[in-house]
């Protein structure tokens, strides 16, 4: 099998190849998982949640941090209890799972805030149900929460005619798969159904007190509009969010709300603003396990879209492609609509990465597609 056969799921390019990088990673908790409904404690005041995901990629990691903040009815005092750091979409299922930890996993404490690492539905689609079941606040990075209310509200940038018009531009041409494109209009909002209306902004670099502990928020782009992860120091403990994962790459992708975006750019650029960690680090990811092996992880990913880049590169070297033309390149197999959708966000990107650096040269053809080819010297 070729070290880039893959399959595309809803967020997510996982790579075959990454079976075998694995192994140069630590997983200090081995195959143990928490049971659904349950915690498993992986660093101090932090415990491990995996929810369900009705998808390929069938779960999600929440994590559940033991928590103090200021009672405002008592000067001084102290209210006793936890933040919740992502929430899982919207759906009975994922509510009934979450009833069941507060029955059993809360030490009879209130939870007194939600931290939302970005606006992905399965990060943010049941933050309004939580806040609103708790009584407490959201925090989210100013970029996502609007983009999460935009999207809740309406179609833009997630599906609908302007995602088929961009699609179309960049060579899907299938009369039926834009069709059912132009059709995925409520996609978002399906899972996210409501924002709340009010939250507290996190920024990059800003301070959260969490449990007597320092969390410093970094941000990451590419992914997400502005995804925070969030490391604590005193415990060497990282959530990172969807910017770096044990065993899949992360989807970076352009879309039609942002179409000249530069996105695997500014991915790359912010998974190295984790190099400075220690090194032995523990990860916490939002899918697959945690991990420690930070920066090995780092470059495996520096690799793995290195490599992608020069197969991009190659084949416009060979005659100007389309998105779709190198979509057979970057993912050997089969798609089914919904993985090509995401396939045809991440095949932009890498498109997009060689025209800024001024390797490829983007013309509009008169049928209205976009092809990328080698630029005049």
């Amino acid at each position: 099998m070729a070290e880039h056969d893959v399959y595309v799921n809803v967020k997510y390019t996982v790579n075959i190849a990454m079976n075998l990088l694995e192994q140069q990673l630590h997983y200090p908790f081995g195959d143990t998982l928490p049971a659904a409904g349950a915690t498993l404690e992986v660093a101090p005041g932090v415990k491990w949640i995996r929810m369900a995901l009705p998808f390929a990629l069938d779960h999600i990691n929440l994590w559940l941090l033991r928590d103090e903040m200021d009672d405002p009815n008592q000067g001084g005092a102290k209210i006793q209890g936890w933040t919740i750091v992502d929430c899982c979409i919207s759906r009975e299922e994922s509510k009934a799972q979450w009833e069941e930890i507060f029955a059993t996993q809360l030490e009879g404490l209130p939870v007194l805030r939600v931290i939302v690492t970005h606006m992905h539905p399965d990060h943010i689609g049941l933050a309004y149900w939580l806040c609103e079941r708790w009584a407490c606040r959201l925090w989210i990075s100013a970029t996502d929460y609007h983009s999460a209310r935009i999207g809740s509200q309406s179609t833009t940038g997630f599906g609908g005619e302007s995602a088929a018009r961009f699609f179309a531009s960049h060579g899907l041409v299938d009369p039926e798969a834009i069709e059912k494109i132009r059709g995925r209009a409520s996609y978002y909002p399906g899972m996210v159904p409501a924002v709340p209306a009010s939250y507290v902004r996190i920024m990059d670099g800003m301070t959260v007190r969490i449990g007597g502990r320092d969390w410093r928020c970094i941000s990451g782009y590419g992914h997400a509009p502005e995804h925070i992860a969030l490391h604590c120091q005193e415990t060497g403990t990282l959530i990172s969010g969807d910017m770096v994962l044990p065993r899949i790459s992360t989807n970076v992708s352009v879309y039609d709300l942002e179409p000249e975006a530069n996105s695997l750019t500014l991915f790359l650029d912010s998974i190295d603003k984790f190099l400075p960690l220690d090194p032995d680090t523990l990860v916490l990811p939002s899918h697959g396990k945690p991990f420690r092996g930070l920066h090995t992880r780092v470059g495996q990913l520096h690799d793995h879209h290195r490599d992608r880049l020069a197969e991009v590169m190659q084949a416009c070297e060979a005659a100007p492609c389309s998105a779709a033309d190198i979509l057979p390149i970057m993912f050997p197999r089969k798609l089914d609509l919904h993985q090509t959708t995401f396939a045809m966000g991440e095949a932009v990107a890498h498109l997009h990465a060689l025209w800024f650096q001024k390797k490829l040269a983007r013309r509009l053809g008169s049928d209205g597609i976009y092809r990328f080819s080698t630029a005049p010297a």
